[in-house]
């Protein structure tokens, strides 16, 4: 029976946070297929690890945590893989944009500066655009509040360059 329970606390979880689980899947993952991949293998490392999960933190800081964990970990092992490529816009045809998409175009160069970023930088950044406080951050990653402001720092200036040229 509580076996039971378990299993239906987890799922309560997973329900509760998956599109925190989907960010982190779309900051590590550049296609559809790998995306879901990852959000596969994100969920079975939950569950290999959520009877470990004593409750020291909030779920979704441990839910973060072992999310991003995958996710890098996955990334060290496909550094030798052929990578496919999925284009990231159709070219439309020449007209007015509106703003909502000049909104999206933008969004996409931004996600396209991020992909540039190594696995810690990809993190923080992805924590801070979901306004996670410095603390929570140091909880989830294990660097010091301190180094993370630096670290910050450096990305904001690192996305500036790598977004001027769009």
């Amino acid at each position: 029976m509580q076996k039971l329970e378990g299993e239906k606390e987890f799922i309560k979880h997973i329900s509760q946070h998956e599109l925190m689980l989907y960010k982190v899947c779309r900051v590590y993952a550049y296609s559809d297929a790998d995306r879901q991949d990852l959000f596969q293998e994100i969920v079975i490392q939950l569950w290999k690890a959520y009877p470990k999960f004593k409750g020291d933190s909030k779920i979704s800081t441990w839910l973060y945590r072992v999310a991003i964990n995958t996710a890098i970990s996955g990334l060290r092992k496909k550094k030798n893989l052929v990578t496919s490529f999925e284009p990231t816009s159709i070219p439309e045809p020449a007209g007015v944009y509106d703003q909502e998409h000049c909104q999206e175009e933008r969004l996409q160069q931004m996600y396209q500066a991020i992909e540039q970023l190594n696995a810690v930088e990809k993190a923080i950044v992805m924590l801070y655009m979901e306004d996670r406080t410095y603390l929570e951050m140091e909880e989830i990653l294990g660097l010091g509040q301190g180094n993370l402001r630096v670290k910050m720092n450096r990305i904001k200036e690192k996305l500036r360059q790598l977004t001027k040229n769009y």
